[in-house]
């Protein structure tokens, strides 16, 4: 469904769709919609449209295509929710880019992942969203309220919206690493829990989300860092540098705490390890201090008459004294050796 639907000049924004408009609407209508907008950008100088699709359906993102002669291949790579990020920009930055967009679950510790792809052209901006990740509203609201954006023309809104995305990167990175430092102190802590190797395999999982995500834009992070993009108008330069900067940020960071993960993985089996053999050990030393009494007891169970201080008064109580001072001397040495 189209989303959004704006005309953007360096004078002036406004809306020229502001509802919600689904596959129920008719196709000729929604192209003479987004003919019409295109039209009236090409009469001011300086404008371009911004579309806005959420989870299109092909008719839909085909009538996109055909009014904004989008690459049939392109549009393929943009349908596709599990697209890898990719960057198709040639030296004007028009073509497709698709990232990945990652949002952090407060509540759950969760990593959700959704994917937008921006089509940019000479005058216009045609994103395709996938996923429950924030909307791109702030972005619009902020390219709105910024005439030098609106002046850079769909390049400014394509940095925008990667400036948006990248920021998210950041923040979640931030978020697991975090949780990762907690599950430290966890794991090393007094009150070990045999369920911290379930929340390191959950971390690794959400780990591999954020590297998805960065690891394909890493190339392009070292590029804009070094000045060799050549659709990066100067005024935006150290903008985009900045973003790159960010990504090369991320992309450290997933690394060091996939290193982290494994370590502290590795220092949970040894940890359940070491508490098997506590436990093996306390086990082993009550069963050879029980079989002391048991030994004794199954002796004199036996039916002869002719055992030692078997007829005597004090013979009960002497083998019971046995019994009890044999058990005690056991556990004392079990006690010093620490296996109890």
């Amino acid at each position: 469904m189209i989303r959004g639907l704006g005309l953007y000049s360096p004078n002036e924004a406004f809306d020229i769709l502001d509802t919600e408009v689904g596959s129920g609407r008719d196709q000729s209508a929604i192209t003479d919609m987004l003919r019409g907008a295109r039209d009236r950008a090409a009469d001011i100088p300086g404008a371009f449209v911004w579309v806005g699709l959420f989870e299109p359906s092909r008719t839909e993102l085909q009538t996109a295509a055909e009014v904004f002669d989008l690459d049939h291949l392109l549009v393929e790579d943009a349908a596709n929710s599990s697209q890898r990020p990719k960057f198709e920009l040639d030296d004007a930055g028009h073509g497709l880019a698709i990232v990945k967009v990652l949002d952090y679950v407060e509540s759950t510790s969760d990593v959700n992942t959704g994917q937008v792809g921006i089509f940019v052209g000479s005058n216009f901006v045609v994103t395709v969203r996938f996923g429950s990740t924030e909307d791109l509203r702030g972005i619009r609201a902020r390219v709105q309220g910024s005439p030098n954006l609106r002046a850079m023309g769909p390049i400014g809104v394509f940095y925008a919206i990667l400036d948006s995305v990248v920021d998210g990167y950041v923040a979640v990175s931030d978020e697991v690493s975090i949780d990762i430092e907690n599950l430290e102190t966890q794991v090393f802590s007094v009150d070990y829990s045999m369920n911290s190797v379930d929340q390191i395999y959950r971390l690794k999982r959400e780990n591999v989300e954020i590297r998805r995500a960065t690891n394909p834009l890493t190339p392009l992070a070292q590029h804009l860092t070094g000045r060799l993009v050549p659709w990066v108008p100067k005024e935006l330069d150290a903008y985009f540098r900045d973003i790159g900067d960010h990504i090369l940020r991320v992309a450290d960071a997933v690394e060091s705490s996939d290193t982290l993960l494994m370590t502290l993985l590795m220092a949970s089996t040894s940890l359940q390890d070491l508490q098997q053999n506590r436990d093996m050990r306390k086990i082993s030393a009550w069963v050879a201090i029980a079989a002391v009494p048991t030994m004794i007891a199954g002796i004199y169970g036996m039916n002869f008459d002719t055992m030692p201080e078997l007829h005597q008064p004090w013979g009960y109580p002497a083998v019971l004294i046995l019994m009890a001072g044999s058990c005690f001397a056991m556990y004392r040495a079990f006690k010093r050796s620490g296996w109890l």
